[in-house]
């Protein structure tokens, strides 16, 4: 089969690999109809990932059919259509039955793309597939079906649920790129007062005006008078940035939230000199996608409308074409790239 591998930093390419085959009993194969690429596979580019060795097949988001499984599957079978999570839970460790699957300790928790081989080839194994799969609906678009592999799940998770989003809550999402444009479609859920999307680049800043927000701008006037007036409830960074997350530190109101979405590839500061009389609650996370099925079914019914996330599509032939656009998003004002089979 045919997939992209990773050689070290800087360097990856779409090669011919062995066919992936199910290694232990509660694996699944799947084919990948749809990929997607985020900005943590960039992140193993770069080499922020030192785990990530050469020869890893890099991707953790998928959907497509169930071409075989092991005999302790039983939760799906050959010839349905799944959803693939980007996080893989043995389902029996006590952090799996309290819900935080990206915290396994069975063998699962972030896996594909990171320690074993990942989704951007023609097929993948799922370890645990009874617990790391979604069937997908007939009705669901193959491009909506991949964003609940990761993007939908880590922006909620991670961002509106740890930031504990409100009615009448200002939330401020700094990084509009894919995670933090999902992390304000999501926050609307909660009906906040308004939504204030922060970025450097001005398309970004025009996608978020679009996906919903209520104002977007570049770091200025609007953030300076939430720093001296009375600040924002949630703060979500999704930039992963150091300078990002102090602006976050500087919008946040005494009491509020700062939920920390973005990967941090070099340490940031943290200002406690001005933090410590604020009373602010700082989360971090691993997705653990135990909200997928739940979205699933805002998106399936219509109430969460995530479609506008993707903006350029490519065969999987071309993976190497789509890293080049995907890692350039501010230029080509990509946000969501997502691969189809064929």
């Amino acid at each position: 089969m045919r997939a992209l591998v990773y050689h070290g930093p800087g360097h990856a390419s779409w090669d011919t690999v062995t066919d992936a085959a199910i290694e232990d009993p509660t694996d699944a194969v799947v084919r990948v109809d749809a990929t997607t690429i985020c900005g943590t596979d960039l992140h193993i580019l770069r080499g922020d990932l030192p785990e990530v060795k050469p020869g890893t097949i890099l991707g953790h988001e998928a959907a497509g059919e169930v071409m075989e499984v092991g005999r302790e599957v039983h939760s799906i079978a050959p010839g349905e259509q799944v959803i693939v999570s980007s996080v893989s839970a043995c389902g029996h460790c006590q952090f799996c039955r309290d819900g935080m699957f990206g915290q396994c300790r069975g063998g699962g928790g972030w896996i594909l793309g990171d320690l074993a081989n990942g989704t951007q080839a023609e097929f993948v194994r799922v370890p645990f597939a009874d617990y790391s799969t979604q069937r997908r609906p007939g009705a669901l678009a193959l491009d909506d079906a991949v964003l609940l592999s990761e993007v939908l799940p880590t922006a909620y998770e991670v961002g509106v649920r740890n930031g504990h989003v409100g009615p009448g809550d200002t939330v401020v999402v700094v990084g509009a790129g894919p995670i933090g444009l999902a992390a304000a479609l999501t926050a609307r859920i909660y009906s906040p007062r308004r939504i204030i999307a922060v970025d450097l680049s001005l398309s970004r800043l025009e996608a978020a005006t679009r996906l919903g927000a209520d104002s977007a701008e570049l770091p200025g006037r609007l953030v300076a008078d939430l720093a001296d007036g009375p600040g924002a409830d949630v703060v979500i960074e999704a930039a992963g940035d150091p300078d990002s997350f102090v602006l976050c530190t500087r919008v946040v109101r005494p009491g509020g939230h700062i939920a920390n979405i973005g990967m941090h590839g070099k340490p940031a500061t943290l200002h406690l000199e001005a933090l410590w009389r604020k009373n602010v609650t700082i989360s971090t996370g691993q997705v653990d996608t135990s909200s997928t099925p739940w979205l699933l079914d805002l998106v399936t019914s219509g109430r969460l409308r995530i479609s506008r996330l993707v903006t350029h599509t490519f065969g999987l032939g071309r993976m190497e074409d789509a890293y080049e656009v995907f890692s350039h998003g501010t230029e080509t004002g990509a946000l969501k790239v997502v691969l189809h089979r064929g």
